[in-house]
This record gives C-alpha cells, sequence and structure tokens, in this order.
C-alpha cells in the first residue's frame, strides 16, 4: 500500500478543500463558452482534485472510487458526449458541431442554443481530461501496477 501522508490536518484540510476546488472546476466548465476557462481547464483542476484526495488518503482509497475501468469508461464517455453532439448537428442537416442544428430541437434563439451546444462540448472534455489525469497519475505512482494489486 502505498500512502503519501499520514496526517490528521493534511487530511481534515484536504476534507474542506476538494469540494470547494471540485465546485470552482465545476464553475470553470459551465462558464468556459462565456469567459476564460472550458472543458480543459476544468477537467484540469477536477482532475487535480482527486489527485489531492490521493495524495491526502493512499491509493487503496482512491483505487475504490476511481479504478481503471471507471477511467476507461469515463474517458470514453467524454469522447462519445463529443462525438454524439457533433454527430447530431450532422443529422439535423448542418456541419458537425454546428450548433445552430439544436434550434429544431429547441425552439429559443440561436446564441443560446449555441452556448447550450458548447456547454454539452466542454462538459465532454471536461469528464475525459479529468479521467486522463488520475489514470496518468495512478500510473506514474505505481509503475502501471495499480489494477494488478501489486502495490
Amino acid at each position: 500500500m502505498i500512502r503519501l501522508y499520514n496526517d490528521l490536518i493534511i487530511q481534515t484540510v484536504c476534507r474542506i478543500m476538494i469540494p470547494l476546488i471540485q465546485l470552482f472546476a465545476f464553475y470553470v466548465i459551465a462558464h468556459g463558452h462565456y469567459s476564460p476557462g472550458g472543458g480543459f481547464q476544468g477537467g484540469c483542476i477536477l482532475g487535480a482534485s482527486f489527485i489531492l484526495m490521493l495524495i491526502a488518503y493512499d491509493i487503496n482509497w482512491i483505487k475504490r472510487r476511481f479504478s481503471e475501468n471507471k477511467n476507461v469508461i469515463l474517458i470514453a464517455l467524454g469522447v462519445f458526449i463529443y462525438a454524439l453532439v457533433g454527430l447530431l448537428c450532422i443529422f439535423l442537416g448542418k456541419e458537425y458541431l454546428n450548433y445552430s442544428a439544436f434550434q429544431k430541437l429547441i425552439p429559443i434563439d440561436i446564441a443560446r442554443v449555441r452556448a447550450l451546444g458548447t456547454l454539452i462540448i466542454e462538459i465532454g472534455v471536461g469528464i475525459t481530461v479529468m479521467a486522463v489525469m488520475v489514470s496518468i497519475f495512478l500510473n506514474l505512482i505505481t509503475f502501471g501496477k495499480h489494477e494488478k494489486g501489486e502495490v
């Protein structure tokens, strides 16, 4: 078992900080099409919060929540969301990722429809980036053996 720290103060501070970091990550993802930020930046912040959990607790604690199989599913889910939005635009008669096609489904003005399409894309990118960051960190810290039970 890899335990980086066994300190009550670090665990308590992380227990308070991690939800705030994750809330900020969701804010960055949700407002990425209006202000600086977006799916990649929010996904990095969200991934860093899970890495902070790993540092504060131990690898077995995080492996129960983010196994390699769950990470692969989250990575594929984010890419699937991205591709699905693009293909939906094509099926609605527009170009790939031309969000104005959603106006046929949601009868609101074109600016809001495009903002909604961008938000969905940013969520997919955020999920993928977060899962890839956690997966890379777990592979680096365990030399690729975290799923084999050799840690």
